[in-house]
This record gives structure tokens, sequence and C-alpha cells, in this order.
């Protein structure tokens, strides 16, 4: 089994996103529970929202914005797997454009 970072990147302005009626959410937060525990086993974290975010470079610190809106991590037996977990995320449906980054997280040298 590997383990597999999913980062759930949002294509929504802040406009847009202020747009989602009260139903909507509710349905989203409903269709993510479902998906979460229909892939239960499969969730070492389910996530959570990314907020206040900062760069950190050798040549100091900034504040950034970018798509980037939540994440999760699974556990799967093989990079498809996790995608297949990953391609039944509501969020794909939420907004237009809204995608999901999957990448392998191998476990460090013995």
């Amino acid at each position: 089994m590997g383990t597999y970072l999913a980062i759930l990147n949002g294509a929504a302005s802040e406009a847009e996103k202020s747009q989602l009626s009260a139903q909507q959410q509710d349905e989203f937060l409903a269709a993510w529970s479902a998906w979460a525990r229909a892939h239960q086993a499969a969730l070492v974290d389910p996530g959570a929202p990314l907020f206040r975010k900062k760069r950190v470079t050798a040549q100091g610190v900034e504040d950034i914005t970018d798509g980037r809106i939540a994440y999760c991590v699974v556990e799967a037996a093989s990079h498809d797997e996790a995608v297949r977990i990953l391609a039944e995320h509501p969020h794909l449906s939420l907004q237009a454009g809204n995608f999901v980054d999957v990448l392998e997280c191998p476990a460090p040298p013995d």
C-alpha cells in the first residue's frame, strides 16, 4: 500500500465562491460526507481547508494566494487506485475547472 497526498484546487474566484447558496454548500457537504464514508478505509487523513498561506524561501517569507483550497491523504494499492478514489471527489463537480493533484508520498528510506 502507498500513501498519496491529494491537493484540491479551486478554479472559482472569490466572487464566484460567494455566489454559492446555502443549499449548494449543504449539498456539497452531504456529497463530501458520502464520499468520505464510501472511502473510509482508504482515508488516512480526510483533510481540511487550506488558509493563510506563506511561502518561505532563503530570501524570506511572503504571503501567497493560489488555487489550493484543501487537502486529503489516502492509502491505496497504487497511484492509479488513488486517482480513481479522488476522481469521485465531489470537489470536482462543485465549480467548473476544479481539479485534484494526486501526489505519491513514498516512505522515507530506512
